[in-house]
């Protein structure tokens, strides 16, 4: 870093430091002796910002990284909320204060525009989520055919009502005609997160889950549901009310939009359409 550049740098390390007038203010006679002896400065960056996004639960861990992506790229940092779609967005019409909304779906966000608590013409699909049934157990999940069977005491599934991929899980047991046959045996989860944990802590034997929660691993079985068998997941996202005006917001939107964003979701087993 330039000398010029360290200044005005080091003038930001001490914000604290009175600066008297007329004389030449204390951080000036600091900085340039930090300067002169070679001292580390601090560079913080111009107009960092905080941004709040609401995240549906089945992309918790890719939003993770892709926030980390941001806020090195940027030097805004994120405070990320998580949840079933309906519960975010119910959060969100109380007044929640969230910034950006990442949906499981596209009923929410539209209902968001549509319902003034979000900005028309920012809504987009940010990507299409796939879903797996799944289980700790390596050889119980072959394929539709497991169930069929009777191997099985509970199957876990997120609820229907409030998160997408729990309606798309019942829309596969319809088109295989076995819901009726094991309709007894299920077990909701709020969210995809806590089907999830149903699944991994053995409190089912088996359950629906998002590709993207076990796409870093091939520990146990599975069978990736082909998208046939249920209507599309298409998940969107769309600019709240509250980070109109917020530059570290929509520039969050525009990076989820990215290459950068692109290569995280594909590693999550994401399809993702623009």
């Amino acid at each position: 870093m330039s000398g010029r550049r360290s200044f005005f740098a080091c003038r930001y390390s001490f914000p604290n430091i009175a600066m008297p007038r007329p004389r030449r203010p204390v951080w000036y006679l600091v900085c340039a002796l930090a300067v002169a002896l070679g001292a580390p400065t601090i560079a913080t960056p111009a107009f960092a910002d905080l941004v709040r996004i609401a995240v549906a639960s089945n992309f918790n861990e890719p939003a993770r990284e892709i926030s980390r992506l941001f806020e090195q790229a940027t030097g805004h940092t994120v405070s990320m909320s998580t949840g079933s779609t309906g519960q975010l967005y119910a959060q969100i019409t109380q007044d929640a204060p969230f910034e950006v909304f990442l949906a499981a779906d596209q009923l929410r966000p539209e209902a968001a525009v549509a319902e003034g608590y979000a900005v028309d013409g920012t809504r987009f699909t940010y990507a299409t989520g796939r879903l797996a049934l799944f289980s700790t157990q390596p050889a119980l999940v072959r394929d539709a055919s497991t169930l069929h069977t009777t191997s099985f005491t509970r199957i876990a599934i997120a609820n229907p009502a409030t998160a997408p991929y729990g309606a798309a899980a019942v829309a596969v047991l319809k088109a295989l005609g076995v819901y009726a046959a094991v309709e007894a045996r299920i077990v909701y989860g709020s969210n995809i997160a806590q089907t999830f944990q149903f699944v991994a802590t053995n409190n089912a034997e088996l359950g629906f889950v998002a590709l993207s929660q076990i796409a870093g691993h091939r520990r146990g079985s599975r069978w990736v549901v082909p998208q046939d068998l249920h209507p599309p997941i298409a998940q969107d996202a769309v600019l709240l009310q509250r980070g109109a005006s917020s530059d570290a917001a929509r520039a969050f939107v525009a990076f989820l939009q990215g290459p950068l964003a692109a290569a995280v979701k594909a590693r999550y087993g994401y399809d993702h359409i623009y």
